[in-house]
């Protein structure tokens, strides 16, 4: 068994994994290369492998840096199945075409160029069709469903409160006589924040590949960035400027919607200064995004949860606006009232985003506020790094707004929240990847691992390729990797699971006698548990569709669906008494 890293491993843009067990080869995202030309042109190259070999691939999110180049690894012959969360396929099928579409025209803008100077045409990337053809692969499944990908291989989804769909993949494989674990952390969230789980902990595993994005230092606490942002909003708007916010369409858009709304519903004060003000999120995709987010209400945290069980939609407030056209976009930058423009992409690499820094970053009343990350030789970190001037479609633009960096609004973990999630082992793994980092911030988090936790991490460069020990001294068929693998507090959560969803679902459930009992072996559980998260993501759909008062033909096809789960759940338990 070995691994070859091929990509995120000098930065933080172009996830890309390849595992080789045997004749099987698996692939752990495939993301696009991000933050300038240099970059840009890493996404053209071959890719290190062949994609036709490619059996499976497993996709922890929809972030471009993760998924943007599948519609090129299906051009160039990958034909296997895409396992992802189901909210990551909902996202996928937004991100892709956008994806697409941004390359289609940035090509047509190029040659247009290229025509006057009689340079050679260019050929996009891939194109929205590519796009389309690559989501035919997509295979969705749950949080927590064990999937048999074939030949003793199987993949289970965790929640990694990143975004939303966002997971750390556990992948049993089996070489030989022995099962070996392989964890891949995708991009870790953080801690107690709005709307998503927190990261899920793993007690054990063989091999860990592990981000590294923020390695070496520490957010703000989220909740003063939240009235940092208030404050820096509502004293622009007295001085008659905008706020610009950059921010990733999908994920961190929804996240300052839900935290504009708590503020502005439970303090007077903030309320008041947004009266007159409005909030334009001028992205149809992360408009898209949020219709997505609404969707997939079941993997939302508590807290989320219970505010659309009260009937408030938290993505939503009074003075919120989405802009969906070109001429609501360009009117944005001619209407001199103060207002809030939330805009894609996150770190001005394209879309509408650089337009209304073009009308703003020379307007000293203006302000512009940077949540997320900025990769290296992106706009945004020119911005963040000080640039007095920089070149927006080819004119020249001085930087007078004033420039703020809010990182408590990070969807990665900082170095504490990603050492804590190393503390969940119970015991060092073999080997321990870093990926997904600077150069310098890798090296900082290994340091730091060393020191508190004893592990030697190894810090990822360039296409590295290492060959996996199958686990000495072991002797495992995949039955009991798996008892072993599932712990007993997975075991006990995983039958309050079947309790909660028994009682919410008593009217479908009612003659249904599924298996809780102490003696249920982990795999059979796991299958179990299967039919009870596809039951329950049913339900909780079902009660969305319900509050907002949607009462038509989708109601039925939910009912039904719970129905022949129901047949499932008895099929499984009369398996169980077989």
């Amino acid at each position: 068994m070995k691994i070859q890293f091929c990509g995120a491993t000098t930065g933080v843009t172009g996830s890309c994994h390849l595992i080789t067990v045997g004749d099987h080869k698996i692939l752990l995202d495939c993301g696009q290369f991000q933050g300038g030309k240099a970059q840009d042109e890493l996404n053209y190259e071959d890719f290190p492998f062949n994609p036709a070999e490619v059996e499976f691939m497993v996709l922890s999110h929809a972030h471009i840096d993760h998924c943007g180049r599948i519609p090129l690894l299906v051009k160039r012959g990958f034909k296997g199945k895409i396992y992802c969360t189901d909210a990551t396929a909902d996202l996928l099928d937004i991100m892709l075409k956008d994806s697409g579409y941004i390359h289609e025209k940035e090509a047509q803008w190029a040659n247009q160029k290229n025509s006057r100077a009689g340079r050679p045409m260019i050929e996009p990337l891939y194109t929205v069709q590519d796009a389309e053809d690559s989501l035919k692969f997509v295979t969705p499944v749950l949080y927590d469903q064990l999937i048999e990908l074939g030949d003793g291989i199987r993949v289970v989804f965790n929640d990694a409160g990143h975004i939303l769909g966002s997971a750390i993949t556990e992948l049993w494989v089996t070489e030989g006589d022995n099962v070996s674990k392989i964890v891949f952390s995708g991009d870790l969230g953080v801690m107690d924040r709005p709307i998503l789980r927190d990261p899920t902990i793993i007690k054990k595993a063989d091999y860990v590949i592990m981000e590294s994005t923020y390695g070496n230092r520490l957010h703000t606490e989220n909740a003063m960035d939240v009235r940092k942002l208030m404050d820096i909003i509502r004293d622009t708007a007295l001085r008659g400027g905008n706020t610009v916010i950059p921010s990733f369409a999908v994920g961190r858009t929804q996240e300052l919607i839900y935290e504009l709304n708590r503020v502005i519903d439970n303090d007077s004060e903030y309320r008041k200064a947004f009266e007159d003000l409005t909030v334009y999120v001028d992205s149809p995709m992360a408009q898209n995004a949020t219709e997505v987010f609404k969707k997939n209400a079941q993997v939302f945290d508590e807290e989320t949860k219970d505010y659309i069980s009260k009937g408030d939609n938290p993505l939503e407030f009074k003075n919120l606006k989405y802009t969906r056209s070109s001429d609501e976009s360009r009117w944005l930058n001619i209407d001199s009232k103060p207002k809030v423009i939330i805009s894609a992409s996150g770190m001005c690499e394209a879309g509408r985003i650089r337009h209304h820094l073009k009308h703003n970053l020379w307007n000293e009343n203006s302000s512009i506020v940077f949540v997320g990350y900025q990769g290296e030789g992106t706009l945004g970190r020119a911005i963040l790094e000080g640039a007095e001037e920089v070149t927006l479609f080819g004119e020249k633009v001085q930087v007078k707004a004033r420039i703020y960096n809010l990182e408590g609004f990070s969807g990665h973990a900082d170095k504490e929240g990603l050492m804590a999630w190393l503390r969940g082992f119970q015991q060092m793994p073999k080997k321990l990847f870093l990926v997904h980092g600077e150069p310098d911030v890798k090296v900082a988090f290994a340091q730091s691992i060393k020191e508190e936790l004893g592990y030697e991490a190894v810090t990822v460069n360039a296409n590295a390729e290492y060959e996996l020990e199958a686990s000495s001294g072991q002797v495992l068929n995949m039955e009991q990797a798996m008892a072993e693998a599932v712990d007993e507090k997975r075991i006990n959560e995983s039958r309050d699971n079947l309790f909660n969803v028994r009682r919410r679902l008593e009217d479908i459930l009612y003659n249904a006698d599924l298996a809780v009992d102490q003696e249920t072996s982990p795999e059979k559980l796991a299958k179990i548990n299967n039919i009870i998260l596809e039951l329950e993501k049913s339900a909780i759909n079902l009660g969305t569709v319900l509050t907002e008062g949607k009462e038509d033909d989708n109601i039925i096809e939910l009912t039904s669906k719970d129905l022949a789960m129901l047949e499932a759940a008895k099929a499984a338990e009369e398996g169980k008494k077989s």
